[in-house]
């Protein structure tokens, strides 16, 4: 899944940053309020925001408005330390989906996304399963026929995308961006090599690929 954190703290944004990635998430960091809004109102789709209020040129509660204003429904959890009951009001009515206030505890910004997530994608559950396999986002764990599965990083970040959008097609260009990011330098059989283990793990007709529209896990 493909986060956009806007933090301006670069010691605070970089240690969320890695604590994201080691959740399973592609993570892109912005530190300005004006790039943030820059991106967001460019095609660029992301998964969930982070989103700090106190932000350089375009404070986060304008990027916020100016967000929803457009109709874009993608969650968003503001992250600051404004904690005054009429700031979290503000961000609240403004359209932020969540509101978590500074000092915070990693592990309960993860839990916090991964509920947006599955609340946004209408999952009751918080395993997503195809077939034999099932993927536990919270404990990044993976089994197939009821057996732990071991998986790379990558690997577990293909598998997710995969059953999160099955039974659609992702292109190559949209799989790419969601797994490495849009700043990423990638040699050009990345996915390729990535999607070849992925599938000697699953099974040789687990993964289908079809010309123009991508790849997608095969019916059930």
């Amino acid at each position: 899944m493909q986060l956009l954190l806007v933090e301006d703290d670069p010691l605070l944004g970089d240690g969320i940053k890695e604590g994201l990635i080691d959740a399973g998430y592609t993570v892109e960091w912005l530190q300005d309020g004006q790039d943030a809004w820059h991106v967001l109102s460019s095609p660029h789709q992301f998964d969930a925001i982070v989103l700090d209020l106190s932000l350089p040129r375009l404070d986060g509660l304008q990027v916020l408005s100016q967000l929803r204003g457009l109709g874009d429904t993608t969650p968003i959890l503001v992250l600051t330390a404004r904690a005054e009951p009429d700031e979290r009001i503000a961000g609240l009515n403004t359209g932020a989906d969540d509101y978590l206030a500074k000092p915070f505890v990693l592990g309960e910004l993860v839990a916090r996304l991964n509920a947006l997530l599955r609340r946004s994608q209408q999952r009751a559950s918080h395993l997503l399963s195809w077939r034999d396999v099932e993927l536990n986002p919270a404990t990044q764990q993976v089994w197939l026929a009821k057996q732990a599965l071991e998986l790379t990083a990558t690997e577990y970040r293909l598998l997710y995308l995969l059953l999160h959008h099955y039974p659609h097609y992702l292109s190559r260009n949209a799989l790419e961006e969601k797994l490495f990011g849009w700043q990423s330098e990638l040699e050009s059989n990345s996915l390729d090599v990535h999607l070849s283990h992925l599938r000697k793990k699953l099974g040789s007709e687990a993964i289908r690929n079809v010309r123009g529209l991508g790849w997608r896990l095969a019916d059930v």
